[in-house]
């Protein structure tokens, strides 16, 4: 790991220190460089050094001391990686500088656009909380910052194997596959202490942004920072179909479909019989014969993230 201070440019103008944190393999990453984006950065009034992160260890070793605003340039991935190491820091704000290809977090914030007008855009950021999920699970300890689930849309997940790359022929091969032998589980969910009806649930998913995964919009009105998660189900019995579901995300229309259900709530508990779970883009596989119960907490306002000026957060 090493720190790059950038020299000022103007130095009559007032600046505040910040940390720029840049993903190389980003989607986006390719149309910049670290040097354009401090250099940018210095531009809207911040005095920023360039910390290089080449590994989980770089990273962590590169935001134990930070503390003010902490640019984040990449995708998702990357805002999730460095948000696990500052969540809980009052002393610290994170700034989103999009170059991924979903960008679900960014463009909850109203944060999109080319890397250079959204930087200039923070010249007038304010901060607003931002809540995190917080999972106790037969796994372990997790945190998400945009969805959990479990069902059609995690065993998609586990079957294409993100770890692997990006491949949407690997991904229709996937949905393929899990298609021809998927059965829903029935579950019994617990939202904030009050045991639910049983259900056939087609997909689960615990969502803190109106979207996850390759921007797909399950819940228009998940809000990060109320204080609450969104418990989107889908019943199979009264399953639409895939065309229907498929056309419904495209138009946004998910939420409005009659076997769709959509729960604010604090606290949930799922039953666990192994199915695999995602936890943001990662994938919790499959643990058969392994039983128990997925907690899921709101943890409000863990986060405190930059939105720039003009944008409601």
């Amino acid at each position: 790991m090493t720190a790059h201070p950038v020299p000022a440019a103007s130095p009559g103008c007032a600046q505040g220190a910040a940390t720029l944190i840049f993903n190389a393999g980003a989607g986006g990453s390719g149309h910049s460089s670290p040097e354009a984006l401090a250099e940018a950065l210095h531009h809207a009034g911040y005095r920023p050094v360039y910390r290089a992160t080449d590994s989980e260890a770089d990273l962590r070793a590169a935001l134990a001391d930070v503390s003010g605003p902490v640019f984040v340039a990449g995708g998702d991935g990357t805002v999730r990686a460095a948000a696990l190491h500052l969540a809980g820091r009052a002393d610290v704000t994170l700034g989103i500088i999009p170059m991924g290809t979903a960008n679900n977090v960014a463009r909850t914030l109203g944060i999109a656009g080319d890397p250079q007008a959204v930087i200039a855009a923070y010249a007038g950021a304010h901060a607003a909380p931002f809540d995190l999920g917080r999972v106790t699970a037969p796994w372990g300890q997790d945190v998400f910052l945009e969805a959990l689930g479990c069902g059609l849309f995690a065993e998609v997940m586990a079957a294409y194997d993100p770890q692997q790359g990006k491949s949407p022929l690997r991904a229709v091969g996937a949905l393929g596959e899990v298609m021809r032998d998927f059965t829903p589980p029935p579950l019994t969910l617990t939202l904030d202490g009050v045991a639910q009806p049983p259900l056939d649930c087609l997909l689960l998913e615990v969502m803190n942004t109106p979207a996850t995964g390759p921007r797909l919009p399950l819940c228009s009105g998940a809000d990060p920072g109320d204080g609450l998660l969104n418990v989107v189900r889908v019943d199979a019995r009264d399953g639409e179909g895939l065309l229907t579901y498929a056309a419904a995300l495209a138009a946004g229309d998910f939420a409005q479909l009659p076997s769709v259900t959509s729960t604010p709530a604090r606290c949930t508990e799922i039953p666990y019989h192994g199915q695999p779970f995602h936890v943001d883009g990662e994938v919790r596989p499959a643990r058969p014969d392994t039983f128990g119960v997925v907690r899921v907490e709101v943890w409000a306002a863990a986060l405190r993230v930059l939105v720039p000026a003009g944008e409601g957060g």
